[in-house]
């Protein structure tokens, strides 16, 4: 039986132990890059897992439980944030996100792994790790179930009540507002002018995006594409991979131990 099939015909008691086994970790990692704090992440994640356990009844198994559970912390997430004040006002315009038109672009670190380089992209790293939390929870919430937990895009839209167009705009627009933080931490280059044209660059780019939405390979070789473009899908893989490296925690045996508690089943 799959892990739907088992927690469905589980009682609760049961249930909420084994979500907690299975998708623990990954709600805390969750909760630590939407909330930025280890007390708030407790609070989301714990909130999150208790509505679970009270509302047992109404899973019925026709979904998966790790989509049934983000979309309960997706709905708390989105109330706690309408309460908070200091949200950014907006992403920068796709035009201020690409390179294009630029004297420099970024030079990436080998992958040879010099002293060097690994600190470049270690730097690199922690500049998308800071960025992450700077987008706008309309951004940021999506990215996180797509890059992060890897859902795709059909199953982050029912989670967030969206059409899946309007879900991969989004994480397409908060992937490129990291790449440019992340570009910045770079070494800069004098890059020659593009050897495409601007709707090409932006076809290439539209293809990139889909290949890293469904996790295939790019189509297109490197040595195809104008220097810009190739510095643009390179930084953008490598905000990827940052984002995919980001640790997802073990949740805190405390943690799990108080959600037992107050659900009377520890």
């Amino acid at each position: 039986m799959s892990d739907r099939e088992v927690l469905a015909a589980e009682s609760r008691d049961l249930a909420l132990e084994r979500l907690m086994e299975l998708e623990g970790g990954r709600m805390y990692g969750l909760g630590m890059k939407l909330c930025g704090n280890s007390e708030e992440a407790e609070d989301l994640v714990q909130e999150t897992f208790l509505q679970a356990f009270r509302k047992w009844d109404q899973f019925e198994g026709r979904s998966a439980p790790s989509s049934w559970l983000y979309t309960i912390a997706a709905r708390i997430c989105q109330r706690r944030n309408r309460l908070r004040s200091g949200e950014p006002a907006r992403v920068e315009s796709l035009s201020e996100l690409l390179p294009s038109g630029q004297p420099m672009v970024a030079t990436i670190p080998s992958s040879d792994e010099s002293q060097l380089d690994e600190q470049l992209r270690r730097e690199a790293h922690e500049r998308v790790d800071r960025a992450l939390g700077e987008l706008p929870i309309h951004l940021r919430l999506p990215l996180l179930l797509k890059d992060i937990t890897e859902l795709s895009l059909s199953q982050i839209a029912d989670i967030l009540g969206l059409k899946e167009a309007t879900v991969k705009t989004r994480v397409h627009r908060a992937r490129l507002a990291l790449r440019k933080e992340m570009a910045e931490a770079l070494p800069q280059r004098e890059a020659p002018p593009p050897d495409h044209s601007r709707k090409v660059c932006l076809d290439l780019l539209s293809a990139k995006q889909e290949a890293l939405d469904r996790g295939v390979e790019f189509p297109v070789p490197a040595d195809e594409l104008c220097s810009r473009c190739r510095s643009l899908m390179s930084t953008l893989d490598l905000t990827f991979d940052a984002c995919r490296q980001l640790d997802l925690d073990q949740l805190p045996e405390s943690l799990r131990q108080s959600i037992l508690d107050q659900a009377s089943i520890g």
